[in-house]
């Protein structure tokens, strides 16, 4: 086993539970960057966004930040739709492709939310229609079956952007729709037979990440300067995204 690798995403683990995501877009960077095997990255990427979120959430919803009829309405699309994207059988290049959109796409997302207009206003406003977000959310699920990214990164700036709740509810409302995600993820591609799971690379990386999710899950944002780290975790997002669409 690679020591930098369980580094990184130790870091990575601790760095985005924090805000009340999985990782499952680094770790998919990381290993891609890597040349890891295509089905061990997407196994391996939603099994550690399963162990970095679980402690969030039962955390956040300890402390009151997970309003669970909202959790519901997110994820009563997104987790049939998070099965069937794992199940839809995807040639390399097919794959790869999707992945690099969706790794640049969460690039950008990264550096809009560190600008000041996104965290002008935390209101909420009530009585939205939420089918409209349960629609957002099945496509959200659909892409995070297909190339093993939890969906949380995707979700929270539209959370924030319309309003749906408070930051400290859209942390825990992302953290519930990966974790949800990302057990349709792997039971889809338990029932292709496409899981693949390799004790040796996979169970250090597991430990790695639930020591760095639980540190992040009992701190605080607001104890530590996030800024320049999220800056350089978009910047390796980025640039494996663009890599692997140049290839």
């Amino acid at each position: 086993m690679d020591y930098q690798l369980c580094l990184l995403f130790l870091i990575v683990a601790f760095v985005y539970s924090t805000a009340g995501f999985g990782g499952g877009s680094s770790y998919m960077a990381i290993m891609a960057l890597m040349g890891v095997n295509v089905y061990l990255m997407k196994s391996t990427a939603l099994l550690c966004n399963i162990v970095v979120v679980t402690g969030g959430v039962i955390n956040f919803y300890k402390q009151g930040y997970l309003p669970l009829k909202k959790a519901l309405w997110l994820s009563i699309a997104s987790v049939p739709m998070a099965f069937i994207g794992s199940y839809i059988p995807l040639k390399q290049h097919v794959f790869f492709l999707i992945l690099g959109i969706s790794l640049i796409i969460s690039a950008l997302l990264m550096f809009y939310r560190l600008l000041p207009i996104f965290n002008a206003r935390d209101g909420v406003i009530e009585d939205q229609p939420r089918y409209k977000f349960s629609i957002a959310g099945g496509f959200i699920g659909g892409l995070s079956g297909m190339t093993g990214i939890g969906g949380g990164i995707f979700l929270s700036p539209l959370l924030k952007l319309a309003h749906f709740d408070t930051a400290k509810n859209i942390a825990g409302l992302s953290s519930f729709f990966i974790l949800v995600n990302s057990i349709s993820g792997i039971l889809g591609q338990f029932s292709r037979k496409q899981i693949n799971f390799d004790p040796m690379f996979t169970i250090p990386l597991l430990i790695c990440v639930i020591i760095g999710g639980q540190i992040g899950t009992r701190l605080s944002a607001k104890k530590f300067s996030e800024k320049w780290v999220t800056i350089a975790t978009a910047m390796l997002v980025l640039y494996a995204g663009t890599r692997l669409l140049i290839r």
